[in-house]
């Protein structure tokens, strides 16, 4: 299986420092879970582990090699990426929207074969959409189209996967199905993810570990036990939390009156 190293990564968006000197191997088995407040820059941290979006200094390594030097068609093989908005420009089906998973695996001018469709038809099923396969793109609800990204990303068959936002616009019930099939894929199936969250519960019940950005280039990693505490949680937010245990593990919410913003210039980087 494939890995993802980030040495000493410096990025920047605009007057944004999202991480400084931010170190951090994906690998195998692990489901990591990206915290932060609103505009503290986790979706360029994706792009940038995808590739997308250059660190100012710092190296990602794709299986050891510099991912800069590596073609696109190379690294759509090994990673995937799902983005925080869907959005169907073109008007066409459910199934040949998910079959644009398997262009990475195909060549120039190589035809879908009967296993990429079975794989496509696979997926839709997993993510509820069985019997979608003939319906515009363009009649989906928010949640159908979400849905149906996640379908195109299991179509790709990635070694790692970046999630921005994976149960926007998800019910309940189809976050934890996500959510539960993305802990099966890689803490029993040896992939690794790494997922920007909102919702720090879905974080503690299913993530293995954490990085969370407290802004002004300051990160913290490791396992959720680690991480997942009230006072960095009331750090990253700026609120109080309060902890509670429950058969399905701890939950954390948070409490009034608000703590006074944390002065981020204090303390440690990652």
């Amino acid at each position: 299986m494939t890995t993802l190293e980030c040495s000493r990564l410096d990025v920047r968006i605009a007057s944004t420092q999202v991480v400084s000197n931010f170190n951090l191997l994906l690998q195998p088995g692990q489901f990591w879970g990206l915290l932060g407040a609103n505009g503290s820059g986790k979706t360029t941290l994706l792009r940038c582990l995808a590739g997308l979006h250059r660190p100012r200094t710092g190296a990602l390594l794709l299986q050891a090699r510099n991912m800069q030097t590596l073609p696109r068609r190379s690294i759509a093989r090994q990673l995937g990426m799902l983005q925080q908005h869907t959005a169907y420009v073109f008007d066409c089906n459910v199934l040949q929207t998910a079959m644009t998973g398997r262009h990475p695996h195909l060549g120039r001018w190589q035809r879908e074969s009967s296993t990429d469709f079975r794989k496509a038809s696979e997926a839709l099923s997993a993510v509820d959409l069985a019997g979608f396969a003939s319906r515009s793109v363009a009649a989906l609800s928010g949640g159908e189209a979400r849905r149906l990204a996640v379908a195109t990303l299991l179509v790709q068959e990635p070694d790692i996967m970046l999630l921005d936002e994976p149960t926007n616009h998800l019910d309940l019930r189809h976050q934890i199905r996500i959510m539960d099939m993305l802990r099966e894929l890689t803490c029993k199936q040896g992939r690794s993810a790494i997922a920007a969250l909102h919702d720090i519960n879905l974080a503690a019940r299913f993530c293995t570990h954490i990085v969370m950005l407290f802004g002004d280039g300051q990160w913290g990693a490791g396992s959720s036990g680690e991480m997942l505490t009230e006072a960095s949680l009331e750090r990253l937010y700026g609120c109080r939390v309060e902890k509670a245990v429950g058969s399905s593990g701890s939950w954390f919410y948070p409490t009034n009156p608000p703590r006074q913003p944390v002065n981020h210039q204090e303390g440690a980087s990652g």
